[in-house]
């Protein structure tokens, strides 16, 4: 099991922005191909790393998300959730860390499964939902997030709807994902 969290205190701290497009100068290449990227995470993973993937859950229990959590989600008032946080580990190194809040209202029919992915991903799940929508990214960028390793780079989120049911999405991109660009 990793050892790496989230610095809370730290994600409470981020400042997450809604670009109708993202400038060159706020987002430079070549963290823009990955960020921006609005296809399955877990796909380009898989692929980039030739099938080296795997995801470890450090963190999965129901509470109370953070305040820009429940605003994403358009939640009014706090709501118990399931909230997982998982490395996307490529080559035995975390690539991507990932934050996933799912209100217990979206646990529902198919989506039940979300709250027993395990060391599955959930992009694969959501990237074949048929009734799978994605709303608009919102980008950060961080500065030593987790626990154990320090770092900048940046971060997205996006809500997912399932049957019109919300559930968010953030994730942390190490500079790792860039390091690995092909030639």
């Amino acid at each position: 099991m990793l050892k790496n969290m989230f610095v809370e205190e730290k994600l409470r701290q981020l400042h997450w922005h809604h670009f109708q497009r993202v400038p060159q100068h706020v987002l430079a290449l070549p963290w823009r191909d990955w960020v921006l990227d609005r296809g399955s995470l877990t796909k380009r993973l898989m692929d980039t790393s030739e099938g080296d993937f795997r995801v470890e859950v450090f963190n999965q229990h129901s509470g109370i998300p953070l305040p820009t959590e429940l605003e994403a989600l358009g939640l009014t008032q706090r709501q118990s959730c399931v909230i997982r946080e998982v490395a996307l580990i490529c080559h035995g190194k975390p690539w991507v860390y990932a934050r996933s809040i799912v209100p217990h209202s979206t646990l529902t029919g198919s989506a039940k499964r979300l709250a027993h992915l395990g060391s599955k991903p959930l992009g694969a799940f959501l990237f074949n939902a048929p009734d799978m929508e994605r709303g608009p990214l919102e980008l950060t960028q961080y500065e030593n997030l987790f626990e154990s390793e320090p770092m900048t780079g940046w971060g997205r989120r996006s809500v997912f709807y399932l049957s019109d049911k919300p559930l968010l999405v953030c994730e942390f991109f190490t500079p790792r994902v860039i390091e690995h660009q092909p030639a």
